[in-house]
C-alpha cells in the first residue's frame, strides 16, 4: 500500500499546491497533516523547493512542516535537522484484516453530527477554536462517522474512509471517564464490518504504547513510520 497517498487522501486539505514533485498543504493551521509538504518525488533542485516551500506557509503566517514518510527522498530528512528544523510526532502505520463483530451497537453516519464532533473534538481538540476547519477537513471526502451512544452522548466516535479495497480508519477518540470499556474496539469494528473491505490501516504516536496494544489485539500491526520536521520560525521571522 502507498501510504504515504492514502493518508494525504483522507485528509485532505482544502487549499494544494504541487510544486517540484512535492504536495504543498494548507488547511488553516489545523493538524500538521493538512498543513505540511509531502515529498512525493525528489525535486529537481532541493534547497530552492525548501524555499517555495517555506514561502508557500510564510505567506499563510505559518512555520514551514515536512510530513516525511515512505515516499521521502533520501537526503531531505539530514538537509532539514541541517537547516534547525525539529522532528516532531513519530508516528506509526498499522494495517490489517479484522473481523470480529461489534459487542455494543454503534451509530454510523455518512456525516459528522453534532454529538460525534463534540466528543471527537473534547479528546482531540489540539488546535482550540479550529473544530469547523477540522470539520472541513474531515468532509473534504466520502466517510462514514460511528459512536457508541448512551443518552444520546456519544462516548467514544472513530471515522472510517472507503479507499478501494482498503478502510482508513481516523478520529478515533473516546470520553475519559468511559474508557477501558471497550467502546473503542466496538467502534473500530463497526467500521470495519460495514466497510466489508477486511483489510484497513489507521496510524497514531510512536509513543501512545496503549492504543497500539489495543489495536494489535484487533489484528493490526505496524507496517511503516513517519515523522515531521517542523520549522523553527516563520521564513519571514528574524531572531
Amino acid at each position: 500500500m502507498e501510504f504515504d497517498l492514502l493518508v494525504h487522501e483522507a485528509w485532505p486539505a482544502y487549499e494544494q499546491r504541487v510544486h517540484d514533485g512535492w504536495m504543498l498543504r494548507y488547511a488553516g493551521g489545523v493538524t500538521k497533516r493538512a498543513n505540511s509538504v509531502l515529498p512525493l518525488h525528489a525535486p529537481a533542485d532541493l534547497g530552492a523547493a525548501i524555499e517555495a516551500a517555506e514561502a508557500f506557509y510564510d505567506t499563510r503566517g505559518q512555520r514551514c512542516v515536512f510530513s516525511l514518510g515512505p515516499a521521502a527522498g533520501p537526503g531531505l530528512d539530514e538537509e532539514l535537522e541541517r537547516r534547525g528544523y525539529g522532528l516532531v510526532d513519530p508516528t506509526v502505520i498499522m494495517a490489517g484484516t479484522p473481523g470480529h463483530g461489534p459487542a455494543y451497537k454503534v451509530r454510523i453516519e455518512d456525516r459528522p453530527w453534532q454529538g460525534w464532533l463534540e466528543t471527537w473534538w473534547a479528546v482531540d481538540g489540539r488546535y482550540g477554536a479550529g473544530l469547523s476547519d477540522a470539520e472541513r477537513i474531515c468532509t473534504g471526502v466520502p466517510a462514514w462517522y460511528a459512536a457508541y451512544e448512551e443518552d444520546g452522548v456519544a462516548l467514544s466516535v472513530g471515522r472510517g474512509v472507503p479507499q478501494g479495497d482498503v478502510l482508513g480508519v481516523y478520529c478515533m477518540a473516546t470520553l475519559p471517564g468511559a474508557r477501558r470499556r471497550g467502546l473503542a474496539r466496538a467502534v473500530l469494528r463497526a467500521l470495519v464490518r460495514h466497510a466489508g473491505t477486511g483489510s484497513a490501516y489507521l496510524v497514531t504516536t510512536a509513543r501512545n504504547e496503549q492504543a497500539q496494544a489495543l489495536y494489535r489485539g484487533e489484528g493490526f500491526e505496524i507496517t511503516g513510520r513517519y515523522h515531521y520536521r517542523v520549522a523553527e520560525r516563520r521564513s519571514g521571522q528574524r531572531m
